[in-house]
């Protein structure tokens, strides 16, 4: 981060609601090219699934949604507009799903990352998330499939 984006922001994280579907499937689609559907988000909430809005200096500027079954948490989506990924917001949003999955009683979290999302997999590493599997041809790409790398972070684990 430059010392020109190193400003004081306030940061929120609220619960998401039917009324930010919009804008969440919006932004969706122009971070990836195989994007969740406005149905997708709508049926984690219907679902029930722990479904976050990040707010920076109050407006909207990424969402995660996060499914808690007994002691584990399976983190489903976690994205940062695209014009303001690679400040650390990514990893204030990941924080704070690790610490609602804590709270809940999570034990462990799970992910699947794209085998390509280098950045992810640094994020991912630096959280203490290890790679434990690797489901091939789990994602649609744009010249047939690619790889999800599966991973693991014991809760609880200090960064």
């Amino acid at each position: 981060m430059s010392a020109q984006e190193q400003v004081a922001v306030h940061v929120v994280f609220r619960p998401m609601a039917e009324e930010d579907l919009d804008w969440v499937s919006q932004t969706e689609q122009g971070i990836y090219a195989f994007p969740w559907s406005r149905t997708n988000f709508a049926d984690s909430l219907s679902a029930g699934y722990s479904s976050w809005i990040m707010l920076v200096d109050g407006q909207a500027v990424g969402y995660a949604v996060l499914m808690l079954v007994m002691d584990e948490a399976h983190l489903l989506n976690i994205s940062i507009k695209p014009a303001l990924q690679g400040r650390g917001l990514g990893t204030l949003l990941l924080e704070h799903v690790c610490a609602v999955a804590s709270r809940a009683g999570g034990v462990q979290m799970f992910l699947e990352v794209r085998a390509s999302n280098e950045a992810g997999l640094r994020l991912y590493d630096k959280w203490s998330f290890v790679r434990i599997g690797q489901r091939k041809d789990y994602y649609p790409a744009v010249n047939g499939r690619e790889d999800a790398i599966v991973m693991r972070r014991e809760m609880g684990r200090q960064e």
